[in-house]
């Protein structure tokens, strides 16, 4: 996994940031997040994260306490990476425009929950529909 790591972390825009400002705490967080935001390894920054059960900083835009509840809510994940690259997968053979949102993701395979974003969107802070 050490390789795969440096495959894509060679590629991540935080590589040149101030490693302080990842491992911030409170509100600093979101300047953190900011960051991710157009990164092109976000999705396999994130697995990382999550498989490895990476406790502190702002890995793939989340927050440690944003990973930890993820973590709680899906306990039966195996591979982080596996889901996250089907459902990237999976969002790339959907109709242009129409992709599915994260919350959906998280909350597993039988969720119907589409929402409408603009095309660079991938993720919803909060899915406007009940859970499914």
């Amino acid at each position: 996994m050490a390789g795969d790591q440096d495959d894509w972390s060679a590629r991540a825009v935080c590589r040149s940031a101030d490693p302080e400002e990842l491992f911030a705490e409170g509100a600093a967080q979101n300047r953190a997040k900011a960051l991710c935001t157009g990164c092109p390894v976000r999705t396999e920054c994130l697995a990382h994260a999550l498989d490895h059960r990476i406790e502190h900083g702002v890995w793939g835009g989340m927050t440690e306490r944003e990973r930890r509840a993820l973590l709680k809510r899906r306990p039966t994940v195996t591979s982080w990476r596996r889901l996250l690259e089907s459902a990237r997968a999976d969002t790339a053979n959907r109709e242009p425009g129409r992709l599915r949102c994260l919350k959906a993701v998280q909350r597993g395979p039988r969720t119907r929950c589409n929402v409408k974003l603009t095309a660079s969107a991938t993720v919803v802070p909060s899915c406007p529909f009940p859970p499914c």
